[in-house]
């Protein structure tokens, strides 16, 4: 099971929308099941789920003391990937989560306020030395600020050339346990949603692939 955390110290940035679509992209792409851990004392992903209608994603309610343990229950279980949502806040419980990660998403809207408050959870995040990617959310559309910010971002990582747009679609979903991508399939917002979850799906093979090699290097010298 490949686990996908979702974090940002800079609240509004989307983290639980951006979670609950990917997850749901996941299945309806044929790469779950997938399951949700919620770990945001806010529990918004949680309230989301409880209220929705389709019986997947699952949601795996879960204490940080026995995350190791879950996670590996939830990969035993048939799971393909888990999506953690994290509270927007700097504690030694993300470091924790975060250390879990195969890949981590940082959410990040075009505005100076979010760039200034980005160092904070990249330290954060690099202290964990887990892949990360930036993740461009509520942009608007042709505005020269979130071609700025796309080019500040690419100094410090990976940046997923597909962006999430500020669209009320995405509002309008999550009111009633939806996503996007099942108000309406053929939307711009469901398209933008699609597209990023091919790339984060590329990138988490291309991150194992890479594993791989490293553990066969590692085989053959320890026989040789």
């Amino acid at each position: 099971m490949k686990t996908i955390v979702i974090t940002s110290q800079k609240g509004g940035s989307g983290k639980t929308t951006l979670t609950a679509n990917l997850a749901v992209a996941a299945e309806l792409g044929n790469h779950g099941p997938a399951v949700f851990i919620d770990t945001d004392p806010q529990q918004t992903l949680a309230t989301w789920w409880n209220v929705r209608e389709a019986e997947s994603p699952k949601l795996a309610p879960v204490s940080l003391r026995d995350l190791p343990e879950k996670l590996d229950a939830l990969g035993r279980a048939g799971f393909t990937y888990c999506f953690i949502d994290t509270p927007p806040a700097l504690t030694e419980q993300n470091a924790q989560v975060l250390k879990r990660a195969d890949l981590v998403l940082i959410p990040t809207r075009p505005s100076p306020n979010d760039l200034w408050s980005l160092g904070a959870t990249l330290d954060l995040v690099r202290q964990s030395a887990v892949p990360f990617a930036f993740v461009l959310t509520q942009a608007k559309a042709n505005a020269r600020i979130t071609v700025q910010t796309i080019a500040a971002l690419s100094q410090h990582g990976q940046v997923f050339p597909s962006v999430i747009h500020d669209r009320v679609d995405y509002a309008a979903s999550m009111t009633d346990g939806r996503t996007v991508l099942e108000l309406n399939a053929n939307s711009p917002a469901a398209a933008e949603v699609g597209e990023l979850w091919g790339f984060i799906e590329k990138r988490i093979r291309e991150l194992a692939n890479v594993s791989e090699l490293a553990n066969a290097g590692k085989r053959v010298k320890a026989h040789a």
